[in-house]
């Protein structure tokens, strides 16, 4: 399987069937804020966390980029870095590039893996220009992933003062998902992680994907910005955060 179609069926351009009932409002919602956020983004890109770089080409046709940089950890190996590996390999630590030399730092799905997150956005801020923009996003409902090194779920009151703390500052939060989306999201979650056979997942995602298509229509018309407050679920949260001028 080539690159191109990896990213397409996996990350871009990924269909709400039994193979992916579990991921597809995760992967849809984040692309979705990423694209929300693109006309955001200039100068030299770096992608924290890159993974086998999904959204690269993406990010390369928007006008303000110039070029794109994926960062992520030497010993992990994904079977898809035969297709394209990251530019640079860090420990987690230090992130290897000089001062104040990249515009725009993209860290998707990534926070959650930081056993010491204002280190790592500390970090972040001193390799961003003044005036950089920070945009991420982490999960809220979502099950254990990458064990042992998946570290914490965030609430928008925790991130916002992990970044404060960091120096970051004009912190926007944005919901990924409301109850709607985060019921849908959690059906497929169960029936993709049951131990039940395939025959009868198939029966039930025959069920669950009208069920799970009328909820994620639903969440379309909430306005995302207004969902930290109680009594709501969330699926995840995007943000972006800037360095000061």
């Amino acid at each position: 399987m080539t690159r191109e179609l990896v990213i397409s069926k996996e990350f871009t351009n990924i269909t709400l069937n039994i193979d992916h009932i579990n991921s597809f409002y995760a992967r849809t919602s984040l692309f979705d804020a990423i694209k929300l956020n693109l006309h955001k983004f200039n100068g030299v890109l770096l992608d924290v966390g890159c993974g086998i770089m999904p959204y690269k080409e993406i990010i390369l046709e928007a006008k303000k980029v110039r070029s794109y940089i994926g960062l992520d950890f030497e010993e992990v190996i994904y079977p898809e870095y035969e297709l394209g590996k990251p530019d640079l390999f860090w420990t987690g630590e230090t992130i290897p590039l000089e001062d104040n030399s990249v515009d725009t730092i993209l860290a998707t799905e990534y926070f959650e893996h930081c056993p010491h997150p204002e280190r790592i956005m500390k970090d972040m801020l001193r390799v961003l220009r003044p005036g950089g923009i920070l945009f991420f996003t982490v999960p809220f409902l979502w099950n254990l992933h990458i064990v042992p090194y998946d570290e914490y779920r965030y609430t928008p009151f925790s991130l916002k003062r992990h970044l404060s703390n960091a120096n970051f500052t004009n912190i926007e939060l944005s919901a990924l998902g409301g109850t709607d989306a985060s019921l849908a999201q959690m059906m497929g979650i169960w029936l993709k992680e049951s131990t039940m056979g395939y025959k009868y997942k198939k029966l039930l995602s025959m069920l669950f994907i009208p069920i799970m298509k009328r909820l994620i229509k639903r969440d379309t018309k909430v306005n995302k910005e207004d969902l930290f407050r109680d009594g709501v679920m969330i699926t995840g949260i995007s943000g972006t955060a800037y360095k000061s001028v």
